[in-house]
């Protein structure tokens, strides 16, 4: 009887709405920033050796959705490996500062001040708070992940990027 009822509930849960929160979209109208988060995986050959690529912008007309979002990218290919697995490409906390996260909160994510860890992009506010960040990345990962379920739900930040400035993607 119990394994009736407990399968009962899992169907029954099924049907409802997941309540994740909202991914962080600035001005621009893109999550992101309009920057592309498949390139953040690309990397680039350098005269010492192999090294992670720039923030790439992406394209207004070079799009997907996911997570009640738009996100831009700068080629179709990215696109199109963006759709096969969005959740292995987008970054974590729908985009908020993965320290901000560790500490309680949900602030923007900058586009430019990244970092992927354990295969896995993570967004900061400043350059003052990635140093934060770095003094305990395996730390601050543990404090955001045992804080993002109580405030995943929270509505997105509508805070502006600190000495940011952002622009719609081109066209």
């Amino acid at each position: 009887m119990k394994r009736l009822a407990y399968a009962a509930l899992a169907a029954l849960s099924l049907g409802l709405p997941a309540f994740a929160g909202e991914q962080f979209v600035d001005q621009t109208g893109f999550a992101v920033s309009g920057y592309d988060v498949v390139a953040y995986r690309s990397l680039e050959q350098s005269p010492v050796g192999t090294m992670q690529a720039a923030a790439v912008p992406g394209r207004a007309n070079i799009t997907a959705e996911y997570n009640g979002a738009t996100f831009a990218f700068a080629s179709l290919e990215n696109r199109d490996k963006f759709l096969e697995n969005p959740a292995y490409f987008a970054p974590q906390y729908d985009g908020h500062c993965a320290y901000g996260v560790s500490k309680g909160g949900k602030v923007p994510g900058n586009p430019n001040l990244w970092r992927i860890v354990d295969d896995r992009l993570y967004l900061n506010i400043t350059k003052n708070v990635v140093g934060f960040w770095e003094e305990d990345i395996p730390g601050n990962i543990t404090l955001a992940e045992e804080n993002w379920p109580g405030i995943e739900p929270d509505e997105a930040s509508e805070n502006p990027i600190p000495n940011f400035t952002s622009q719609a993607p081109a066209q």
